[in-house]
């Protein structure tokens, strides 16, 4: 019931947070897709992708956000955290050809050179084309973790202290190129 009552509070205030951000939806139907997506400018350290692609300090990046609400709806019925997690990783899958489509048609699509997000996710993103990159800023990471553990807390069915102490946070990146030529096929 904790659980509910807390996802409905969130849906309220998720727009509020939304119009505060420069976050934009892939599509203008917002019932598509589970991303949304702004530019940034990359402030990490020089990371090389395995595709050869170097991602450098100042460089344009397509900064990927879950739609965590949205997802949580959608599966807050479901008690079984492996179901849970396969259905989230195929919206994710099903959502990666419009992350192509979106940069392919951007204003800025030649300097953008790959997408990145940040989570606590430690398994199940290699298969979607991504690769971790440790954050060095321990600030940051302190952060990001303090600011994703309520995440944790309200889409978990068993969450313990050992559990969120394992997690740390990462970035996860792919570069344009392989992102397109994965996934552009499929739009």
């Amino acid at each position: 019931m904790v659980r509910a009552i807390a996802i409905t509070i969130w849906k309220y205030w998720d727009p509020i947070y939304f119009s505060f951000t420069r976050l934009q939806y892939l599509v203008h139907d917002k019932k598509e897709g589970v991303f949304r997506v702004r530019l940034t400018r990359y402030k990490g350290k020089e990371v090389e992708l395995s595709d050869g692609t170097r991602i450098c300090k100042n460089d344009l990046l397509l900064k990927i956000h879950l739609h965590n609400v949205k997802l949580l709806q959608d599966f807050s019925c479901i008690q079984n955290e492996i179901l849970k997690g396969k259905g989230i990783f195929k919206q994710v899958k099903n959502s990666m050809p419009l992350l192509a489509s979106y940069i392919l048609n951007h204003p800025e699509e030649a300097r953008i050179k790959g997408i990145i997000g940040i989570t606590l996710i430690n398994k199940g993103f290699k298969p979607l084309g991504f690769e971790s990159v440790l954050p060095v800023n321990k600030f940051y990471c302190w952060f990001k973790k303090t600011t994703q553990i309520p995440i944790i807390l309200i889409s978990s069915s068993r969450v313990s202290l050992d559990s969120i102490k394992k997690h740390h946070p990462v970035y996860l990146m792919m570069s344009k190129d392989q992102l397109i030529e994965k996934y552009k096929k499929l739009v």
